[in-house]
């Protein structure tokens, strides 16, 4: 296995040894190590059954780490360079590579087949599929993406996985929560995976390092508190929002959160995962963050051997007539 070589920026190093403490070096340690190579069956297309046999025909060892979620696969065998995305059962569709923290705020967010849902910022699509393949592929999926460059991407992988239930759109978040809600169009369910730093991602990623900065996390928060404004805006009574990054600054976290409840009638909904996680942070610096911010999960690569994530469940609240 090969090892990689990083050079944090100090102020990078500084911050995650004050949210990480003891857990510091058991996290700078798995940052060298190569990722999981994990993927998630298409169930449009075929049953987690029928995929493992294929796979296993192919001399793949296949491994189903969570008995409650048999359509999350790891592939614990070595494979060729990208054997894995080359394969005729990934051309078909049949599954998607993707991060198992990535699956995360899907399973969260659990949205069914006769409900109308959001996905905020739907490219590159892993998310958007898994979500169609939750609701079997039929109620209303909106798939969201402001860039052409990625909702071609997004398009590609909503058409490989055979996904019917879905109309895309090309619009500013911000501004397309504000047509929804002249429309009086509204959602059972959100996804807000939110723009964000990537602190997460560093060990699939190493540039990530490369491009950290902490004015890019304080102008994201900006936007992450603005995008779930608009969010929550377009919401039933009673509606749920997921809001998840791939970081692990508080400031596009929590601190977002926390915004969120100070300035909607919403409240935290408790999250079970099927691994190992943080509870959400209440204090950061010099802030103080709402006590229910601690129902909110933080996905660390060291306990999970995952990616970095951070996921929050809110659910809008009715208000008298």
């Amino acid at each position: 296995m090969t090892k990689r070589t990083y050079e944090p920026k100090p102020l990078f190093l500084e911050r995650m040894k004050k949210l990480l403490g003891n857990d510091f070096e058991n996290y700078m340690k798995i940052l060298k190590e190569d990722p999981v190579r994990s993927f998630r069956c298409n169930t449009i297309k075929i049953s987690p059954t029928d995929l493992k046999k294929r796979l296993e025909d192919k001399g793949w060892k296949i491994k189903i780490p969570f008995k409650d979620y048999p359509e999350i696969m790891i592939v614990e065998n070595k494979l060729q360079p990208g054997e894995l995305g080359r394969s005729l059962e990934h051309l078909l569709g049949y599954y998607y590579i993707q991060e198992i923290a990535s699956m995360l705020p899907a399973l969260v967010l659990n949205p069914k087949s006769n409900e109308r849902v959001l996905d905020l910022c739907a490219s590159p699509g892993s998310k958007t599929t898994q979500m169609a393949s939750m609701m079997k592929n039929s109620g209303l999926l909106i798939a969201n993406e402001v860039k052409v460059g990625r909702i071609k991407i997004l398009a590609a992988n909503i058409e490989r996985c055979g996904v019917m239930n879905i109309i895309m759109t090309r619009r500013d978040g911000i501004a397309l929560c504000r047509r929804f809600k002249e429309e009086n169009f509204l959602f059972d369910k959100i996804l807000l995976d939110a723009p964000c730093s990537g602190e997460g991602t560093i060990r699939s990623t190493p540039s990530t390092l490369e491009m950290w900065n902490i004015k890019t996390i304080e102008n994201l928060s900006k936007l992450q508190k603005s995008l779930i404004a608009s969010a929550i805006e377009i919401l039933k009574p009673n509606g749920e929002l997921v809001y998840s990054t791939c970081t692990h600054a508080p400031e596009e976290n929590e601190e977002v959160l926390d915004f969120a409840l100070k300035n909607f009638k919403v409240k935290v909904e408790k999250i079970s995962l099927p691994m190992k996680t943080n509870q959400g942070v209440t204090k950061w610096m010099e802030k103080e963050y709402l006590d229910d911010v601690k129902y909110s999960c933080r996905v660390y690569p060291h306990t999970a051997d995952t990616e970095g994530f951070y996921i929050s469940k809110i659910k809008k609240l009715k208000t008298k007539n």
